[in-house]
């Protein structure tokens, strides 16, 4: 039986595709929210370790399926390797309703202003295609606005005289600081740095009809029990689906975008949770599946006016991936410095975003969020042993004396840092895998290793008794940041989509997730992923000339 025709059909149920499914749900369109995971709930991830998603080796929790999903990673010589979820370099991102914002950090930042106009700001970086956003912090400031209030921020940032200019402050208070918090403040002010309290989509006191922080440890990696952490899985989507337009189906794989002869849009073709190959019919299409999944769909979207992949005559679409370079420091204090109160992250500086000298952008720097035990084990010091006796006994050691300040270095676009459709392997419905290669910039690891050093600089005058640094390498960085596969630009040469995230080629097609992003900010993405994904949606919105539902 033929699917009923929607307005639109979204692939992707996290951050992007989320915010979009409400917005046009909220405006009489009719809605296919399609997602390849679950909706999962705190009872599927029980507090153990080792379920932590964060422990990528051990399993990714929340999906994807390891072995219907693979990728091809291809090293620096060339080298192919097929990797599963639960394998290092495949830059796992969430796959379930809610996405990444189910089980992150949940870190709340709007990027500065800086962040949209590198190129004009640090001019050409060899090697790299660095670019201006086509769009300034202005045309995204009432949207990151309408996500801080609309979903839930909590936090201060009176103090970070860095930040962008903003209209109204965050709607709840952060919550009390933790030992680590107390240990680095101090120290901040001493070096003449400016801390604040970090931004975070967590409800502090009871918001929107959630309750609020109950200050676990298990937080990061894991479901949130209570329901404090803020994500679209309990906000825009529960509010999408309440307005009736919007249904959305779970396990379902996006094989490709349909198109009439005409190469116009005509919706998608999908294996639902019954592995039976579907067609729906929509108006319009919004690609929400992240960068590495949304560049793998337009690539596998194959025409005759389209040879290469929709939205890639130029062949911009796959390349520019990039994520965060998370460069710090780790240090070892005389006394405790664990409190066992979650989330941990509380604190940051915004000194060491810009301005550096010799450098272009830099990352805001904050203490790490709580550790568990099995996870602390990867953040012994070099000159101590990876296993046995030694190992342990520092662990044991350690654990409780130990603050981590780390930070997501911005980094340096790269056109052969890319995303493919692997042309052999392929997953579990006979679709082309994602295959990923390409390196980071040596500009990104010179900053981060710039980052590094004062982080350590920090924890010093913290107290803290040794320190050692992280710095990133040159290998290829995705995971849950990923982003710049579909970037924005005014140029249809030498970009994949517009300023309202539309494809150039293609007008009835949008993508509306940190794909788009040009470049990657020197902060956690999330609050921009979602302040876009209301403005792009506000602009298909104002553009919009068909029928909607009937109120």
């Amino acid at each position: 039986m033929a699917l009923k025709r929607v307005n639109a059909a979204i692939v992707g149920a996290g951050a992007g595709g989320g915010v979009a499914a409400k917005e046009l749900a909220a405006a009489g369109l009719t809605v296919a929210l399609l997602e390849r995971g679950k909706w999962h709930s705190a009872a599927d991830c029980r507090k153990d370790d080792l379920f932590n998603q964060r422990t990528q080796a051990l399993g990714a929790k929340f999906g994807p399926d390891d072995e219907r999903n693979p990728r091809v990673l291809v090293d620096e010589q060339g080298r192919e390797t097929v990797v599963t979820p639960s394998d290092g370099g495949y830059s796992n991102n969430a796959a379930c309703v809610g996405g990444g914002t189910f089980s992150y950090g949940a870190m709340a930042w709007r990027y500065m202003e800086k962040d949209f106009r590198m190129r004009s700001t640090y001019g050409a970086v060899e090697g790299s295609v660095l670019e201006d956003w086509p769009i300034a912090y202005s045309d995204l400031e009432p949207y990151y606005e309408k996500a801080e209030w609309e979903m839930g921020v909590s936090g201060d940032d009176a103090n970070n005289i860095f930040k962008a200019p903003r209209k109204r402050p965050l709607p709840m208070p952060p919550l009390p600081p933790g030992r680590e918090h107390q240990i680095l403040l101090p120290a901040a002010r001493r070096l003449g740095l400016h801390p604040f309290d970090i931004p975070m989509l967590r409800n502090t006191v009871p918001y929107n009809g959630r309750r609020s922080c109950m200050r676990c440890r298990w937080c990061v990696g894991f479901a949130c029990e209570v329901n404090a952490r803020t994500g679209t899985h309990n906000t825009v989507i529960p509010a999408a689906l309440a307005t009736g337009n919007c249904e959305l189906r779970l396990g379902c794989m996006t094989r490709d975008i349909l198109l009439d002869s005409q190469g116009r849009v005509t919706g998608v073709a999908y294996f639902d949770a019954a592995n039976r190959l579907q067609e729906q019919p929509a108006d319009l299409v919004i690609v929400s599946g992240g960068a590495i999944e949304s560049a793998r769909l337009l690539l596998n979207t194959k025409h005759r006016l389209f040879p290469n992949g929709l939205g890639n005559r130029y062949d911009w679409v796959g390349r520019c991936l990039q994520s965060h370079s998370y460069s710090g420091a780790t240090g070892l204090f005389a006394s405790d410095t664990y409190d066992d109160l979650g989330p941990g992250a509380s604190i940051a500086i915004c000194d060491y975003n810009h301005g550096n000298a010799g450098l272009a952008g830099g990352a805001m720097l904050a203490n790490e969020f709580i550790r568990l035990p099995y996870q602390f084990m990867s953040q012994v010091p070099p000159w101590v042993a990876g296993w046995g006796q030694e190992h342990k006994e520092f662990v044991r050691t350690a654990f409780r004396r130990t603050i981590a300040v780390q930070g997501p270095v911005q980094e340096m676009p790269l056109f052969d840092a890319r995303v493919q459709a692997d042309p052999k392997v392929k997953d579990h419905w006979g679709i082309p895998v994602a295959r990923l290669s390409g390196s980071r910039h040596p500009h990104t690891i010179q900053t981060g290793r710039f980052i590094a050093g004062k982080a350590e600089e920090w924890l010093r005058e913290a107290g803290a008794i040794q320190t050692w640094k992280r710095a990133p390498g040159k290998s290829l960085s995705g995971g849950q940041h990923q982003a710049g596969t579909c970037r924005m630009g005014n140029d249809p040469k030498t970009s994949v989509v517009n300023k309202d995230c539309q494809l150039h080629e293609v007008d009835n097609v949008y993508v509306i997730d940190a794909s788009v992003h040009v470049t990657n900010g020197g902060f956690n993405p999330a609050l921009t992923i979602l302040a876009n994904a209301y403005r792009a949606s506000a602009g298909l919105l104002k553009a919009w000339k068909g029928a909607k539902a009937p109120s």
